[in-house]
């Protein structure tokens, strides 16, 4: 594959499923016999929760949110919700998976807007987590990497639509 910028391969596809299988066994074992909704946040999480799901062994529901912060590799400190859930969360546990928690704006956002629709409790899945660039006091609940302030792209991160593709997770260099 040809790429427009110069990609560093940081993390392998084998590298990744291994993470993602772990984190799906520790979810099975937390929401054990709780009713349990996990909401992908579009675009970028689509790869991992399809890989998520796949991992976990309990009954659960689904549904997809879409907001947008960043352009390029910026944020612009403004959170887009675009597209907002369809199932009713009334007293359930949700799960909001997440391709990075970067700055923590979106995800903050997203957070304070299920527990305003009547979640039982909201927690985060994070595929990767960049703690240096926070400027929210948000965590994760579940995360399969912590990476340093790097951009990022592959297993659907993209650098302006470009790279979701890519099977590993590769830094772009400028």
């Amino acid at each position: 594959m040809e790429f427009q910028h110069k990609i560093e391969v940081m993390l392998t596809k084998e590298e990744i499923a291994a993470k993602v299988k772990e984190m799906g066994a520790q979810i099975t074992r937390d929401y054990q016999g709780k009713p349990v909704v996990l909401i992908s946040v579009l675009k970028g999480s689509f790869i991992f929760m399809s890989d998520l799901v796949r991992a976990i062994d309990l009954p659960i529901h689904l549904d997809f949110i879409s907001a947008k912060s960043y352009t390029g590799t910026t944020s612009g400190g403004v959170v887009n919700v675009k597209m907002d859930t369809e199932l009713d969360i009334k007293d359930k546990h949700v799960l909001l998976v997440e391709d990075i928690l970067d700055t923590g704006r979106t995800l903050n956002v997203l957070k304070e807007t299920l527990i305003s629709k009547g979640a039982k409790e909201v927690k985060i899945a994070a595929f990767l987590d960049k703690p240096s660039r926070r400027v929210i006091n948000i965590r994760a609940d579940y995360s399969c990497y912590t990476i340093e302030d790097r951009f990022v792209v592959g297993y659907g991160l993209d650098y302006d639509e470009d790279y979701r593709n890519l099977d590993f997770v590769g830094e772009v260099i400028l």
